[in-house]
This record gives C-alpha cells, sequence and structure tokens, in this order.
C-alpha cells in the first residue's frame, strides 16, 4: 500500500513543483495580461494598484524582492516609471529583467504614441519625451503588447510554448469581439465634450472621439493654481461640458471646486483594473469605463 502511494506521489511531484514564470508588472493592466497570455503558467507580481498615481512609487523592500525572482518584467515605459523603475531594478540586481533585456517588456514601444512634445522643458510640468504613456486607455492598445508578451513568454519557457501561443490566440479573438462590440455601443459619445484632470485620457479620448475642452492641470502633474480654476470657470461657462473626468488615485480637490461653480458633474472612471468593483479584468475594465460614460448621454 505504502509502495504504491510513493509511486503515485513521486508521479505527480513533477507536476505539482514545476516553477511558474514570475513576472513582475509595473501596473495592474499588465498584470492582467500577463495572466490572461500566462494563465496557470505564470505568477504575477505587481507594483502599483489603481489607487496609486504610477509615476511616483516608492521602491518597498518587497518590490525588490519580487523582481529579484522575476523572469520578465513588463511595465509602460515612455518614463511613466522613470522616478521609481530604475532604482528598482539597480536594487534588485536581477540582469534578466534590466531595460534592453529580452526579460524586459517596455508596453510603449509597440504602441503608436500620442502627445509627443515639440520640445522638452521642465518648466512645462512633467513632460514626457516619448509621447503620452497613458497607453491603457485605449483597448486597442492591448492588442501588439499581447503578441509582444505570447512571444516573451514563449522564449522564457520554451516546453509550454503551444500554450502560450493558444492562450494569446484565444485572448486576441475575444479582444477582437470585444473591441468591436464596445466600439458600436459607443457610437453615441462622439463629440462628448469634457474636462479632463489630468492628460492621463488622452487615448480614451482618441478612440472614442471625445472632445477635451479643457484640461485642471496647466502643466501636467502640477496641481491647477486658484487663478488657473477661474480661468477655467470663465472658460467653461462660453465652453460648456459634459462631465471632469478623473481617475481614482488622484485628488478630488481641484474638480471639486470647479464642479461645484459650473455644475459640470465628475465622472470618476476605472483608468486601470481595480480602479472600482467593477473593473476586476481587462474586459470589465472597458465595459464599465463605457457604461459610465453612456451615462451622461441618457
Amino acid at each position: 500500500m505504502w509502495m504504491r502511494l510513493t509511486v503515485v506521489v513521486s508521479l505527480l511531484l513533477p507536476l505539482c513543483t514545476q516553477a511558474a514564470v514570475n513576472v513582475f508588472a509595473c501596473e495592474p493592466e499588465w498584470a492582467a495580461l500577463a495572466r490572461e497570455i500566462g494563465q496557470e503558467r505564470v505568477k504575477v507580481t505587481v507594483a502599483t494598484t489603481a489607487q496609486q498615481d504610477p509615476h511616483a512609487i516608492q521602491a518597498r523592500p518587497s518590490l525588490i524582492a519580487g523582481l529579484r525572482k522575476a523572469d520578465l518584467l513588463i511595465c509602460t515605459g515612455a518614463g511613466l516609471e522613470a522616478g521609481w523603475l530604475p532604482l528598482l531594478q539597480r536594487r534588485a540586481s536581477n540582469p534578466a529583467v534590466l531595460t534592453g533585456r529580452p526579460g524586459y517588456i517596455e508596453a510603449a514601444s509597440v504602441v503608436k504614441m500620442l502627445d509627443r512634445p515639440a520640445s522638452l522643458d521642465r518648466a512645462h510640468g512633467d513632460v514626457h519625451a516619448q509621447g503620452n504613456p497613458h497607453i491603457q486607455t485605449d483597448p486597442r492598445n492591448f492588442i501588439p503588447v499581447a503578441r509582444l508578451l505570447s512571444e516573451r513568454l514563449q522564449a522564457i519557457d520554451p516546453d509550454n510554448a503551444a500554450a502560450y501561443r493558444e492562450n494569446h490566440a484565444a485572448f486576441a479573438g475575444r479582444w477582437r469581439t470585444a473591441i468591436t462590440a464596445w466600439q458600436q455601443r459607443a457610437v453615441s459619445l462622439a463629440g462628448m465634450p469634457v474636462v479632463v484632470q489630468h492628460s492621463n485620457w488622452v487615448y480614451l479620448i482618441h478612440w472614442l472621439g471625445l472632445e477635451r475642452v479643457a484640461t485642471l492641470e496647466q502643466k501636467p502633474g502640477v496641481p491647477p493654481s486658484s487663478a488657473d480654476l477661474a480661468k477655467l470657470l470663465a472658460q467653461l461657462e462660453q465652453q460648456p461640458a459634459s462631465a471632469i473626468l478623473r481617475a481614482a488615485y488622484q485628488s478630488e480637490r481641484a474638480a471639486s471646486w470647479l464642479s461645484e461653480r459650473s455644475g459640470i458633474p465628475i465622472l470618476e472612471l476605472p483608468y486601470t483594473v481595480g480602479g472600482n468593483a467593477a473593473a476586476t479584468n481587462l474586459f470589465t475594465l472597458f465595459d464599465d469605463t463605457l457604461e459610465r460614460l453612456l451615462e451622461l448621454r441618457q
């Protein structure tokens, strides 16, 4: 009897102890994408949440330890994590995931970037040389990133390459179908005027054809002054907007001031996976985003 159990356990042990690919994601959207492509073959650590500003986080010991064990690092890039990722990489001392290595994926490198600055001047605020890095608010941008992620997983874990290819094909098919459905639902949103708190909605606006009539931050990353808000209020009296768009991690102060005086409602969108109770994965992220925007049209 004991011999039979020993044989069974020995046969099952390789399956139970098979190491997953350790993926370290800088933002929740890339963690969610890694789970879609990797399924049970990946173990994902994510550095930030939807309640945190991805521009600025602390290189905590837990994150250093997570990156030290990583086989693959996926981040937005384009300067979004410039304030903390290089420090994290240095302290983790993991050559496999250094910038430029096969174990590092910069999502922005395969996406058409918007808002590339004509000139670089820190006096203009938090300006990104490669363009606006908030690429995850347009679902179409996930298509090339998913392809690249699948390719890198296949290279890192060739024994399971077929599974990654199949997972990617399944995700890509579902995702393209979802994009078509979202775009059909969103037809009425074209031309809807909005105010944004920060320039992190550029790709969403471009995708849906919204009209950005004003931005609370006159300089990216710099809170508006009282004079800025007064000027903006006067502008909106002549050019009204349907909503003030903000993300959960952003301060409510300026948006609330403007909303109280203009009568324009604040619309908090999930921005990324985990941004609210409904946005639990990539599909529900955009389901909820559209539902909230469409409520303004009713």
